[in-house]
């Protein structure tokens, strides 16, 4: 198989999910550090406009979100298993919960002033920060994501918590005696919480979920990446011809025929369109091909879950 590049940036939480998985897995990998605010031209040059990290790379085919991701590593490594109880409705619905509702509720308390950034860019300058809140905000921009203010986001941290610690109960993961999908999810949205000493007070109450984040976190600190640049990255995508995509299909799509011209968005934020050839159109992910000057023709791929597909405009 080809090699796994995995374009990100370290204080990521998303990201963090990843590299954890990785580790997981026991997989190499190839890390390209992409900046943490637009532009970002060699990310847009494999994606075509796409901008949310991380993305995983495999020679010409791009896979965007993280709940893709986890499938595409799943298929290079079967075991361990992401899986091992089944890809069920109660495992995929607590990931969901995770990567959305509590996402959007632990990134303030994690990310607020002194907290992440002061970890991960201790020497940021005001005016990096202030443009990345202001990047931040733009992103959220005519979408459907709400954060609430920082209180409100405590509050909701204190609710959801002790039903954590219940569920987690004498198991040192989510669902049983081995990690999967679900345990990861839970565990990059309270990284940030965890990571931060002014904060990690709100955990300190619940030593099942403490356990859980560093088992969840040691990982992440498996194995060693090689580094890459982002231009040796887009060296690799050109050179290569994307894998071929077996009984391609147009299942529900409004429609669209494989081989037309799309757009395909996420739903809640980040609405950034990228356009391409319909080639797949399944129940679990859309892909479009696509060609750009540097990157060389490559192929897309988004989860179907919480991305729209539309006729190209």
């Amino acid at each position: 198989m080809k090699t796994l590049i995995l374009h990100h940036y370290p204080v990521s939480p998303y990201a963090e999910k990843v590299r954890a998985m990785l580790g997981y897995k026991a997989l190499a990998w190839q890390s390209v550090i992409i900046p943490m605010l637009m532009p970002k031209p060699d990310v847009v040059a494999l994606t075509g406009g796409y901008r949310r990290t991380p993305i995983l790379q495999i020679g010409a085919d791009v896979y965007c979100d993280t709940a893709l991701i986890a499938r595409v590593l799943e298929r290079a490594a079967p075991s361990p298993t992401l899986y091992p109880y089944g890809d069920t409705f109660a495992g995929r619905a607590m990931a969901h919960f995770a990567d959305g509702v509590m996402f959007n509720l632990s990134v303030p308390i994690g990310f607020q002033p002194g907290g992440m950034m002061q970890l991960f860019v201790p020497d940021a300058a005001p005016e990096f920060l202030a443009a990345f809140a202001k990047d931040r905000a733009a992103m959220r921009q005519g979408g459907t994501v709400r954060r609430g203010p920082l209180a409100e986001c405590r509050a909701y941290l204190a609710h959801v918590l002790p039903r954590i610690e219940a569920q987690l109960g004498d198991r040192p993961y989510l669902l049983g005696a081995a990690a999967s999908e679900c345990d990861f999810a839970l565990y990059h949205v309270l990284w940030p919480v965890w990571k931060v000493a002014a904060v990690r007070t709100l955990l300190e109450t619940y030593p099942k979920t403490l356990a859980f984040i560093a088992r969840m976190a040691a990982f992440a600190q498996q194995g060693k990446p090689e580094e890459i640049t982002s231009g040796r990255a887009l060296e690799i995508a050109k050179k290569s011809k994307p894998a071929a995509i077996e009984k391609p299909q147009a299942l529900e799509s409004d429609g669209l025929a494989l081989g037309e011209t799309v757009q395909v968005m996420p739903v809640d934020y980040a609405l950034d369109p990228v356009k391409g050839e319909l080639l797949e159109c399944s129940a679990e992910s859309i892909s479009v091909r696509r060609t750009d000057p540097r990157a060389g023709t490559v192929v897309v791929h988004f989860p179907r879950f919480g991305f729209q597909l539309q006729r190209a405009g």
